[in-house]
Parts: structure tokens; C-alpha cells; sequence
């Protein structure tokens, strides 16, 4: 039989707001009737019911969590992040999957916004004004990840993927090749707004080498459009190295090669995104810029966290550590 406490307020001989008042810290009561209650709920297990408590106390123990694709290893990376120490403070997750939608991520703003929650996550590979604005106008506390969150001013978690880009571009130029593939997400509208692009431009700049269309190309963040982007590029032209921007991309870009009967590392190297679990799992294992998946997941809702306490937080954006891990993908 489930208790109410409407029980834990008869057995402790209080009334049912002298108990919502020891579950809530809401007004002051005594120490002899805060223990009786607490000795009460214990003994009979009572457990406070999360919505009725948030009507009261005009707080909610959930964080909204926006996600564009819940598929993708990356994200799954992340929301575990996110999950393990949300938990640590005591708050739920209600996960959210857009599909990389607009129309999704209003309607699910829309939803968390009914819902009370007490903040939200929001992921997205490309944000937009039109993204923010709507959060902003829904009066939710919000802490962002994606790529380009430093060009907007709002709380966000992520690494400088222009200094990657450029160290993954340079790395590969210092080999000798200089014919280099760049693949990256065809949410980026426009070469402009993608930090990684204007690394890889940057590394070729600095060794006198013009930026080619036909070596820039635009896809989904997954393996099998890898495999048809290298597909058609081997039909007109050999590249000496290929950098996508996500390691799904580049383990379909790698496997497009072999079909190809061609050799990784030997005739084309290969460098990937992310260091997700995959990563090291093929063969050549693949070289790629390690992002700390986890952990930007971990110190978002930290920081979110904090912003719901109103604690001072001295930066709103908060860069953590790269690293490229040379693998077997890349000639040495």
C-alpha cells in the first residue's frame, strides 16, 4: 500500500502542511517536529511525490536534455555525462531526440517549458539565433553544446575546434600530403560559420596552398555517407588524405577506400572526430581529435546546476582539453 502524507501527517500527529513544510524547507518549524516528521517518513518510507512537491515549492528536480540525434556515439557519449551526475545532485533527465529538427526542438521547448522543468541541455550540431531566442523566450535556464555555442552569448561546454582543426590539418601537411579532403556537416550552411573549416584553411594557408571546392564536402555524420562521399570522389580523383569531421564519417570513408582496393594508410590517410568508442575498434585503428565526451557532458550540468543555485560563474564558456591520438590511420 502506497503511503501519502496524509498517513506520515496522522502518524506523527502534525498537520499535512506542518509535514510539506519539513519536505520542502519551506517556513520555519522546530527541531522536535522536523525530527518526529523525518522519523515518520522514514520509518514508513514515504516518498514525496515530484510533481505535487514542484507546484509547491515552484521548483522541479528534472533537467530537459535536447538532443539532435540519439543514435549517433557521440551523443551517447555525452548524455551518459550528463545522466551520471545529474544524478549526483538529486536531478532527473527527460531526454528529448529533435532528429536535428527545428520543428522538433520548439515543440519539445514548448513541452519542457509545461513540464516545469528546472533546466535544460541543449545539443545541437549547428545552433542558430532562431534556437536561442526560443529558449530565451520560454524563461528556461539553458547551458548549450555545440561547435559554434562561443559565437552566441550564453552558458556552453566544448573545445576549440578551430586549434584542433588546424593541428589535425598541420599534422597531416607535416607528413607531406598536401592533397587533403575535407568532410564536414551539411547542417553547416555556410563554409563561414564552421570553426573547423577555418582551421583546415588556416594549416593550408600557411603552406601556400589554395583551398580547392573539389576538396571540401558536405554529408550527414554517418558511415554510410562517408562511404558514398569517398565513393564518388575515387571515381574522379585520388586525394592523398581525407579529414572528416566525425569518426562515422571516417570510418565510412576508410572503408569506401579498401572496396576501392586501395591501401589506409599507404595510398590515403584517414583522420576522424571525436574519439568515440569506434575509433579504436577498426582496422587500421583511426586517428582522430579526441574530444572529452564525457566530461563536457559532466561540466555542462554541473555549470547548469550552478546556475539554477545562482551561484557566480566567472566564464560563460568553458573550453576543455583536445588532444589528437595518432593511431594506424596516418602515414608516418
Amino acid at each position: 500500500m502506497t503511503v501519502t502524507i496524509k498517513d506520515v501527517a496522522r502518524e506523527a500527529g502534525v498537520s499535512i502542511s506542518t509535514v510539506s513544510r519539513v519536505i520542502n524547507n519551506s517556513k520555519p518549524v522546530s527541531n522536535e517536529i522536523r525530527q518526529k516528521v523525518l522519523e515518520v517518513i522514514k520509518r514508513t518510507g514515504y516518498v514525496p511525490n515530484p510533481v505535487a512537491r514542484s507546484l509547491v515549492t515552484k521548483k522541479s528536480q528534472t533537467i530537459g536534455v535536447i538532443v539532435p540525434d540519439m543514435s549517433n556515439l557521440f551523443i551517447g557519449e555525452l548524455i551518459n555525462g550528463i545522466e551520471e551526475v545529474g544524478r549526483i545532485y538529486n536531478y532527473d533527465i527527460l531526454l528529448c531526440n529533435s532528429y536535428g529538427t527545428e520543428e522538433e526542438e520548439f515543440r519539445y521547448i514548448n513541452l519542457l517549458k509545461s513540464k516545469q522543468v528546472a533546466g535544460l541541455v541543449f545539443v545541437s550540431w549547428n545552433m542558430t539565433e532562431k534556437q536561442v531566442k526560443a529558449i530565451e523566450e520560454s524563461n528556461i535556464k539553458a547551458v548549450y553544446i555545440s561547435k559554434n555555442a562561443k559565437d552566441f552569448d550564453v552558458y556552453s561546454v566544448g573545445i576549440n575546434h578551430f586549434d584542433a582543426s588546424y593541428e589535425t590539418t598541420k599534422h597531416l601537411l607535416e607528413k607531406g600530403l598536401r592533397k587533403i579532403l575535407f568532410i564536414r556537416s551539411s547542417i553547416e550552411n555556410t563554409i563561414a560559420d564552421s570553426e573547423r573549416f577555418k582551421g583546415y584553411k588556416k594549416a593550408l594557408k600557411e603552406y601556400d596552398i589554395e583551398v580547392d571546392k573539389d576538396y571540401v564536402k558536405q554529408g550527414d555524420m554517418t558511415s554510410s555517407c562517408g562511404y558514398e562521399i569517398m565513393k564518388k570522389v575515387l571515381e574522379n580523383y585520388t586525394p592523398e588524405a581525407v579529414f572528416a569531421t566525425n569518426d562515422e564519417l571516417a570510418i565510412g570513408v576508410m572503408n569506401a577506400i579498401l572496396d576501392k582496393g586501395l591501401d589506409v594508410p599507404k595510398d590515403i590517410s584517414v583522420v576522424g572526430y571525436d574519439d568515440t568508442r569506434i575509433a579504436s575498434l577498426t582496422r587500421p585503428k583511426l586517428t582522430t581529435v579526441r574530444q572529452p565526451i564525457y566530461d563536457i557532458g559532466a561540466v555542462c550540468i554541473r555549470m547548469l546546476v550552478k546556475v539554477l543555485a545562482g551561484e557566480e560563474i566567472s566564464d560563460k564558456r568553458v573550453e576543455l582539453p583536445y588532444k589528437l591520438v595518432l593511431r594506424d590511420s596516418v602515414i608516418d
